[in-house]
């Protein structure tokens, strides 16, 4: 059984004060999780060891960074090694997240590296993939993203692949108006899946979570974890308050 996943992504939000209070404040209301359910927390690194000290005893809740760098260690002032964040008690950390694509140009191939850094330090993977609008209004949307796949965790083995979660980013439904409906994110979700199995098998890519990265908020996270291939979701700005993080999690848990 596949493992459901709602993750929260703070991104650049949230100083070590104001991160405290909302682990708090989510651990006092979290409900049982089933030993199939696992929710993430994703704080900025100056806030990590701190979260996880809070978070010691939780069960099935566990510290993601939001990224790490593609060599084990060297002069690369201001970034952070896989080796570092697994010293300090973080589990999974996020690859290629559509903003580190965007603004700090990570190409599939440095993030193969990376996704190769993160798991020989004994870290899972969340790895994002998706597809810009101009490529979704191409209708090439599903190559796109095979791409983005291929070159980075296809050179993986079977067994190394049961430590990455894959998230699906729909680039053109974030900030811009337009909205990916539940049908669109199954669509995709199915394909990742398929391309998945094509490589590594249908046990592999049956038991491979996929979670969903496009403004999830708890008005539609029960609609779409109820889509064959959603197994949760990746949560920016939602993630941020207590109450909206939580309404997203018992949805998983419904």
């Amino acid at each position: 059984m596949r493992k459901k996943i709602v993750a929260a992504n703070w991104k650049m939000n949230l100083n070590l004060t104001e991160g405290g209070n909302l682990v708090s404040d989510i651990c006092k209301s979290l409900p049982i999780l089933a030993e199939n359910m696992q929710v993430l927390i994703a704080p900025p690194y100056i806030n990590i060891t701190s979260v996880v000290s809070q978070l010691s005893g939780v069960s099935n809740v566990f510290v993601a960074a939001q990224n790490c760098h593609q060599e084990a260690s060297g002069a690369y002032t201001g970034e952070v090694a896989a080796s570092m964040l697994s010293a300090a008690g973080v589990t999974y950390v996020i690859i290629g997240h559509s903003e580190r694509r965007q603004y700090f140009a990570e190409s599939n191939a440095m993030l193969a590296q990376k996704t190769d850094q993160a798991l020989s330090n004994n870290l899972k993977v969340v790895f994002c993939c998706g597809e810009p609008l101009e490529v979704r209004d191409a209708n090439n949307q599903n190559a796109y993203v095979a791409q983005q796949i291929e070159e980075s965790i296809f050179h993986l083995t079977a067994e190394q692949m049961n430590s990455v979660v894959v998230a699906y980013e729909p680039i053109w439904a974030i900030g811009t108006g337009r909205t990916a409906n539940t049908a669109q994110a199954q669509d995709m979700h199915s394909h990742i899946r398929a391309v998945l199995s094509a490589k590594f098998g249908a046990e592999v890519a049956d038991s491979t979570s996929i979670l969903y990265g496009g403004s999830c908020k708890p008005s539609n996270a029960a609609e779409l974890f109820a889509c064959q291939d959603v197994d949760g979701g990746l949560i920016g700005g939602a993630s941020l308050k207590a109450e909206e993080f939580l309404g997203i999690i018992y949805a998983m848990t419904k």
